[in-house]
């Protein structure tokens, strides 16, 4: 009987998929779906950088009462911490879900976002999922459970079939109607403090922070402590996400520890409009393309003949048709010029 509901769930969310939603509509319709067969109290997905892992857009089923406290806390103890089910750790796993209490009890004491953030708010029972496809993961999502009821093994087993379709929505989505940024007069320059909350900005970054807050109520805090908390992790002491702002255009902010005598934890992130590159490596990739595939569609786009991608790549001609054919099914093109027109559009 699940079998069939997750198979009737994995259709209608790629149905979803279809209809041009931005990814905070795809997951409010999606969580309806999954909830018929797997009940929660509250939920709460995310998009992700499938480069970096670091949360670039959030989605709760029902108004959360979630602080600038509840938030930083919450994104230390998920890239910093040893919390038990991180999504960079379910990512890794077979299969990338897991409910809070078959993890280990020694864990489970120690976790501060089941006992400290959880808990308090009457939220006892966590099931977890990483949306990956191909290796890469482009969204993870939480569901909780008041009571006493724990999620079964099937709803285990129902969410894990259905990541893959979520994932595959998630990139749907990410490839939507994009423009250029309409960049603000002066740089988006923010400051953060050790737990990275905000402390100054540049006059165009609030400009900027206003419009994005209207839009978006909340989403750039939780992204700024994300991308803080990675920073604060990474041993290089940076850490980048690529996000949505205001107007649908596709931005990176970029966290970098500070060198002041006077606060050594400040962090200073910069917003700028997603170059080319990081543009068109989001969305080779959000359509599917192997690595391969995308060194190939880079060359088409940089104007290379076909037996000059062979060279560059060191691959046959006949390689370099194989790999044309899989490039133009899987973004829905019929020649070079349909290909170039169809990455090189904003909407």
């Amino acid at each position: 009987m699940w079998e069939e509901r997750a198979d009737r769930a994995r259709r209608e969310i790629a149905a979803l998929a279809t209809d041009g939603l931005d990814l905070a509509a795809l997951y409010t319709a999606a969580l309806a779906l999954v909830r018929q067969s797997v009940p929660f109290d509250q939920a709460c997905w995310a998009g992700v950088d499938p480069e970096t892992m670091v949360i670039n857009s959030v989605t709760n089923w029902r108004p959360w009462p979630v602080t600038d406290e509840y938030a930083v806390r919450f994104a230390q103890s998920e890239y910093r911490g040893t919390e038990p089910n991180t999504f960079a750790r379910l990512m890794l796993r077979p299969h990338p879900v897991a409910r809070i209490s078959d993890a280990p009890r020694s864990e489970v004491a120690g976790s501060v976002r089941i006992n400290d953030l959880l808990r308090p708010l009457g939220l006892v029972h966590e099931l977890r999922g990483a949306f990956r496809m191909d290796q890469s993961c482009w969204g993870v999502g939480s569901l909780f459970r008041e009571g006493t009821a724990d999620f079964s093994d099937r709803e285990v087993e129902f969410l894990a079939a259905v990541t893959a379709a979520l994932a595959a929505a998630s990139r749907v989505a990410a490839r939507a109607r994009y423009r250029p940024w309409d960049r603000p007069d002066g740089p988006v320059i923010v400051l953060a403090g050790d737990r990275g909350e905000l402390r100054a900005a540049t006059p165009a970054a609030t400009t900027w922070l206003r419009a994005l807050e209207d839009r978006a109520p909340g989403r750039f805090g939780m992204v700024l402590y994300a991308v803080v908390a990675q920073a604060k992790a990474s041993p290089a002491g940076t850490a980048k996400t690529r996000m949505r702002d205001a107007d649908s255009g596709w931005v990176v902010l970029q966290a970098s520890r500070l060198i002041t005598g006077d606060d050594p934890g400040q962090m200073v992130v910069t917003v700028e409009p997603a170059s080319t590159g990081q543009l068109l490596t989001l969305l080779l990739a959000a359509y599917g393309l192997t690595p391969r595939e995308q060194e190939v569609c880079l060359e088409v786009l940089a104007g290379s003949a076909g037996a000059d991608i062979a060279t560059h790549l060191f691959i046959s001609p006949h390689t370099v048709h194989d790999h044309l054919k899989s490039i133009f099914d899987k973004v829905g093109v019929g020649s070079r010029g349909e290909l170039v027109a169809r990455l090189s559009a904003t909407g």
